[in-house]
């Protein structure tokens, strides 16, 4: 059997799975969002934010594995993708950040938001696999974008953790200020993808850099 025949499964099962993590960012995102403008939830807000950039992430990594011009083409595509992400994901942690401290002035309130909850536990059950799904076939199919966006979905998950300490805090402890603080938390995981997007690092570590470079 030949190398690009005993890529082929690995290849179908890649575009499987992210067409179905793009399914699962855009419900994510949709629902976040609207419950983030319901609840004015500044944790709502960053969780819902990144999982806008990680649907774009998906779609450029799907796009990808689907390229008819050539691996030269993708990769510029890529690359102006992160840049925009990157980009994206700056102003998203500013504007994360300036809700979160009018929050904390008592300029703003929030309210509790059981559907945020909700989205969020369903989140933190499903982006561990996602990610490992993703870093499984990474290493198989020795692709850098495809690893990339695995270390974004474990970020997500990292941070629908963070949102749903927070929420849950807001909602059944009746702590106003766990809200903007877990929003807080949340806004050095943003700054840092947005740094690893923007300079286009494919593992968004050093410890990882070598072995990136290997990667497709």
């Amino acid at each position: 059997m030949t190398p690009s025949a005993e890529l082929q499964d690995p290849v179908r099962r890649i575009r499987l799975l992210q067409k179905l993590t793009i399914a699962w960012m855009i419900a994510e995102a949709i629902l976040s969002l609207w419950a983030a403008f319901r609840a004015k939830s500044p944790a709502l807000l960053a969780f819902g934010g990144d999982s806008a950039i990680e649907l774009l992430s998906a779609a450029v990594v799907l796009w990808r594995f689907q390229d008819r011009n050539g691996k030269q083409s993708g990769e510029v595509a890529e690359r102006r993708a992160a840049r925009i992400a990157g980009i994206l994901l700056l102003a998203l942690a500013i504007y994360v950040v300036a809700v979160a401290c009018a929050t904390l002035f008592g300029l703003t309130a929030t309210s509790p938001s059981y559907l945020g909850i909700g989205v969020l536990i369903a989140a933190t059950a499903v982006m561990p696999w996602l990610a490992w799904q993703k870093r499984r076939l990474a290493t198989i199919t020795g692709s850098a974008a495809l690893r990339a966006d695995a270390a974004e979905s474990m970020l997500c998950a990292y941070l629908s953790l963070v949102a749903l300490l927070g929420l849950s805090a807001r909602a059944w402890l009746q702590v106003s200020w766990a809200d903007p603080i877990a929003a807080l938390a949340a806004t050095p995981f943003l700054l840092w993808e947005a740094r690893h997007a923007w300079r286009g690092d494919a593992c968004g570590c050093s410890a990882y850099e070598t072995h990136c470079k290997m990667g497709g």
